[in-house]
């Protein structure tokens, strides 16, 4: 179980609370004034504010991460834990400070002051009380802290919720600028954070400064792809990539269908399909200089179309068609379905036991990113930050608590297979954890003190690919990502923080048409239907929306790509 399988285990508890927020937004003196503050980032000031990016070479992977081109770039794979861990700090980091500390959870919350918060503390060098707090109920908590002006001296705040916290008014007046810290080389007195992507640390700039410490960092940052179950259609004689085209894949899902054996070739695969295959844009598309919403594009409406003809192809499986996706992994696991759109986060260890645990040859598979024409250069938009995960430090401290806080940080994002890694992730050896078949496998303690995931959302190093135990886990998706990685695009407003007024943020949402989308990839309205609800939006707030983004945004600060 290594930082990968964490990362993705933490954005798939959290999405359906990502998912309400995004169309219940708090903003604070948003009147829809030209003159607002968006909160994005020059290209001159976002330059000089960035810090240098030195890669670490502390410890090597058994398969090299492969670049696709600039901030692109696989996760490197390792297919055992490391046997020898290496030591990337010299001595205690702090100097004995005290601190406060709040990330959301999602699950138990240790008790205060147990043997791993205590046992942290010393490795640290510093009092640092850990307070996490109901994740269910995060984008509530922090605004009544932020209010009061009570914030603690470290807080994680998820990227999905910046409206929510009002970012654009607490950089800089309740969270410390961190610009003087590590802008440039001055990074370099802390290699650990040097060594994260770039793009990670783009997510955390507003207005030409930096103020957020990344976790869970990538350089290959995706929704999702088309997955399927690799046995089974290994046994048909079938091959990922025989699949070329649309036309290809709809094919496909007439010949796995057997509704009468109770086997639906497909789940929902909306998702992830109508960006890669279809070139629809993520959100935004600039032609000929003129932002364009995905909207308006031809290949959206192409790509709905499409997808209504499977919705009432008799492919997708019934469950799929009523909206339960709940259970997608279950009918996946039971072979119900075989082909199914889902992140990357579902292709780990912990799916793997699962899937073998109901077939014992279970495993999973990707077809390769592909055109929906099957002429056309396939590509697939980055998702719009290469991290939504992200810390910051009290705008209250002096500078050298900041200093000693980001001397914890560099110890928090030392790299998997180092000593640091092993103690923030799993503790103390015979009292945490104990190694199993060269495998840190939890203690009683350690299930209740360390697994529940704390001082990873202060700070961590970038994702790699691990799943011990299951190494065909590790080289299917490993050889998947170097595949496919100069597929990878950025989009428009890549890595940009953009606060909007409210009546923006609404039309933004877009939860008419949204709902309008949802009823026709299920075979329940008309892609005409899809049509007058766009109608509607533009009319109702989206031409406005694209004149905001255009006068405030793109002539501004550019598209970020």
């Amino acid at each position: 179980m290594g930082i990968e399988w964490n990362r993705r285990r933490f954005i798939s508890a959290a999405a359906t609370v990502a998912g309400a927020a995004a169309v219940a937004p708090v903003l604070s003196a948003c009147t829809g004034s030209p003159a607002q503050q968006t909160g994005a980032n020059t290209a001159s000031g976002l330059q000089a504010a960035l810090p240098a990016h030195v890669p670490s070479t502390a410890v090597k992977a058994d398969i090299p991460a492969v670049a696709g081109g600039p901030d692109v770039v696989t996760d490197a794979g390792f297919l055992s834990y490391p046997a020898n861990l290496v030591t990337t700090v010299s001595g205690v980091p702090g100097r004995g400070g005290s601190y406060s500390a709040v990330t959301p959870l999602w699950g138990t919350v240790p008790p205060a002051g147990n043997s791993f918060y205590q046992a942290m503390n010393k490795a640290l060098g510093v009092d640092l009380a850990m307070k996490p707090a109901d994740g269910n109920n995060y984008n509530t908590i922090v605004p009544t802290m932020t209010a009061a002006k009570r914030l603690p001296d470290w807080i994680q705040l998820p990227a999905w919720w910046n409206t929510n916290f009002n970012m654009s008014g607490l950089v800089g007046t309740q969270l410390a600028d961190l610009t003087p810290y590590l802008a440039g080389d001055k990074i370099k007195k802390y290699p650990n954070l040097a060594a994260l992507p770039t793009g990670a640390w783009k997510a955390g700039a507003w207005g030409d400064k930096l103020y957020g410490i990344p976790s869970y960092s990538t350089g290959f940052s995706i929704a999702g792809m088309i997955q399927y179950r690799r046995d089974i259609l290994d046994a048909k004689g079938i091959t990922a990539d025989q699949v070329r085209s649309a036309d290809d894949l709809m094919n496909l899902g007439k010949e796995l269908t057997d509704a009468k054996a109770g086997v639906w070739a497909f789940d929902d695969v909306w998702t992830y399909l109508y960006n890669s295959a279809f070139g629809a844009p993520y959100k935004w598309r600039v032609d000929n200089g003129k932002l364009v919403y995905k909207y308006e594009t031809p290949e959206f409406l192409e790509a709905l179309d499409w997808h209504y003809r499977l919705a009432t192809s008799g492919y997708l499986h019934p469950d799929a068609l009523a909206g339960d996706n709940a259970n997608a992994n279950t009918r996946f696991y039971a072979g119900k379905t075989l082909i199914g759109g889902g992140g990357p986060g579902q292709w780990n260890l912990a799916d793997h036991q699962s899937g073998a645990a109901a077939n014992p040859n279970y495993r999973r598979g990707a077809f390769p990113i592909f055109a929906a024409d099957g002429k056309s250069a396939p590509h697939v938009p980055m998702n719009p930050l290469s991290t939504n995960v992200l810390s910051y430090l009290n705008a209250a401290l002096k500078p050298e608590q900041i200093e000693e806080l980001l001397s914890v940080a560099n110890y928090l994002a030392a790299p998997f297979g180092s000593v640091e890694y092993q103690m923030v992730n799993y503790g103390v050896e015979g009292v945490h954890f104990t190694m199993v078949n060269g495998v840190p496998t939890a203690t009683e303690e350690g299930k209740k003190d360390v697994q529940a995931t704390t001082y990873p959302f202060l700070a961590s190093p970038q994702a790699v690919i691990s799943n011990p135990g299951a190494d065909v886990v590790t080289k299917d998706y490993a050889a998947w990502q170097a595949a496919n990685v100069k597929t990878l695009t950025k989009p428009v407003f890549w890595n940009m923080n953009i606060s909007m007024p409210l009546s923006m943020s609404t039309a933004d949402a877009a939860q008419a048409v949204e709902d309008t989308i949802k009823d026709c990839y299920h075979g329940k309205k008309k892609v005409a239907d899809v049509r007058a609800a766009i109608a509607g939006w533009k009319s109702g707030g989206g031409d406005r929306l694209t004149q905001w983004m255009t006068d405030n945004v793109l002539q501004k600060y550019g598209t970020g790509q």
